[in-house]
């Protein structure tokens, strides 16, 4: 199977389920409903996560630096692969996941400097001082830059996606639980961040897609899609390989099965 093969067979499935819920979201009130329906109190008008230690402390602020600490371990690790020679094959992972994670994230950021989107928490709706403006429309010239889209929070947990890539040729069943770490993590920071009023819910589809180009683009064109069996055997692993050869080589009455020389035999 080609790279681009392989790119399209794991691009196809999520690309359909995008094509359906982005118009979806777009040209129905349904952000708002949703938003209005599970995520703000109307009784006492505020976001029901605005003034909770569970989204904000634990998973806003922990969940973030959860996520740095997972990229400084891969950094570290693959750093310690050039010191340590037992660790070399596990250099190639550990620098996809890095890179995976990294751009994921800087490219949702980068996107939710530039597209000009409000936050919920910021609308008149819910009791905010800007006026709701439609995804992709045009946004009047007298209100301010908003920064709130794509969702770059859900992003994070979204970026362990990665894990799926490294995962995938180690078997299909454990890099399935990479796959779920990614969407599991990527949905809570994201229902979280629509509690506090910060998303809706077609930012967190549009940062899950983005996050899933990224890594699948990144494994299958950037690594050409091997991490694993990379690393040269080590002079300890190369003198076992070849013990345990010659141990098969080994006849029935003991005597060695010596390979066949080529040339006369030095001293002769």
């Amino acid at each position: 199977m080609s790279n681009t093969e392989l790119f399209w067979r794991h691009w196809r499935a999520p690309l359909a389920l995008f094509a359906v819920l982005a118009p979806i979201l777009f040209i129905t009130p349904l952000d708002l409903g949703i938003a209005h329906a599970l995520f703000f109190d109307e009784s006492h008008a505020q976001w029901i996560g605005a003034d909770s230690w569970w989204t904000n402390e634990l998973l806003h602020t922990g969940g973030a630096w959860f996520i740095r600490t997972l990229v400084l371990a891969a950094t570290a690790l693959w750093a310690c692969t050039w010191w340590r020679p037992q660790l070399t094959e596990l250099r190639r992972p550990a620098l996809y996941f890095t890179i995976a994670v990294v751009l994921s994230v800087s490219v949702v950021g980068a996107l939710k400097m530039l597209t000009n989107v409000d936050c919920p928490r910021d609308l008149t709706e819910f009791g905010g001082a800007f006026p709701f403006v439609p995804l992709f429309s045009d946004r009047p010239d007298g209100l301010r830059a908003a920064h709130c889209f794509p969702a770059a929070h859900a992003s994070c947990g979204y970026a362990l996606l990665a894990l799926y890539f490294v995962l995938l040729e180690r078997g299909r069943s454990v890099s399935r639980l990479g796959k779920a770490a990614g969407l599991g993590l990527g949905l809570l920071f994201g229902i979280a961040q629509q509690s506090r009023g910060a998303h809706f819910l077609s930012h967190d589809v549009w940062s899950a897609m983005l996050v899933w180009t990224i890594s699948l683009s990144l494994y299958t064109f950037g690594f050409k899609a091997r991490l694993w069996n990379f690393a040269p055997l080590s002079s300890a692993q190369w003198e076992c390989n070849e013990a345990n050869a010659a141990a098969f080589r080994l006849p029935v009455d003991g005597n060695a099965d010596l390979p066949h020389r080529v040339g006369p035999i030095p001293g002769t």
